[in-house]
């Protein structure tokens, strides 16, 4: 019997007593235990950490550790990002334990190692290309005086409105995006079902792109 301990992480105390990522985690997990998973199998234990992805520290997931080396299951995670974003941690833990990846459900340990430094090089790259981004920016802003605090409000008011609606249409993209649909395919089921954007339009591609990275964001 194929044994595993699942270990989920949110970000912050207050992602941790909302729930706010934590549903997504355990449908991946389901989707990935009914559809992929050897059978029969059985769930030892779970375990959840209130921490960014940036600390090292984590209680919760030693003890999934622990127990998955000490029954000899596997440590199912959703994504590879709820473990850790740090390449050298990911490393560390693998050498643990065997993990699973939900959302890469045929990947093994070596492969999930090679993609993590993928993905670290490319959050590298993102990262110094928003730095050189905002340094023209500013360079603008000088030249033109800046924003004033009344336009900056009304900006930020507009980001988390903009946010709020992306977690509450997550309900139905996300289910979608898992089960393989396109962001085209996604958009057209939005438009059938006649859900509207946050300006009462029509979806397309683009804009169930934003949705999946602002609760991606939200997320983290």
């Amino acid at each position: 019997m194929k044994r595993y301990v699942i270990y989920t992480r949110v970000s912050t105390a207050e992602q941790g007593k909302s729930g706010l990522g934590l549903e997504a985690q355990h449908r991946d997990i389901e989707l990935f235990l009914h559809n992929f998973s050897e059978t029969p199998w059985e769930i030892i234990g779970e375990f959840q950490d209130v921490q960014s992805g940036k600390v090292d520290d984590r209680p919760e997931l030693l003890k999934a550790l622990q127990l998955a080396r000490k029954e000899k299951a596997e440590l199912l995670v959703a994504k590879l990002d709820r473990l850790s974003r740090d390449v050298e941690f990911i490393a560390r833990t693998i050498k643990q334990a065997t993990i699973r990846v939900a959302s890469m459900p045929h990947a093994d340990n070596f492969q999930l190692h090679i993609y993590a430094a993928l993905a670290e090089q490319e959050r590298e790259f993102i990262s110094k290309r928003t730095k050189a981004a905002l340094q023209v920016a500013k360079e603008r802003g000088k030249k033109l005086g800046g924003l004033r605090d009344k336009t900056m409000k009304r900006n930020e008011a507009i980001q988390e409105k903009a946010v709020t609606e992306a977690v509450k249409v997550m309900k139905i993209v996300g289910p979608l995006r898992d089960a393989g649909l396109t962001l085209a395919s996604i958009a057209g089921t939005l438009n059938e079902m006649e859900v509207k954007t946050s300006r009462g339009g029509q979806w397309t591609p683009m804009q169930v792109k934003r949705v999946l990275d602002r609760v991606t964001i939200g997320n983290d």
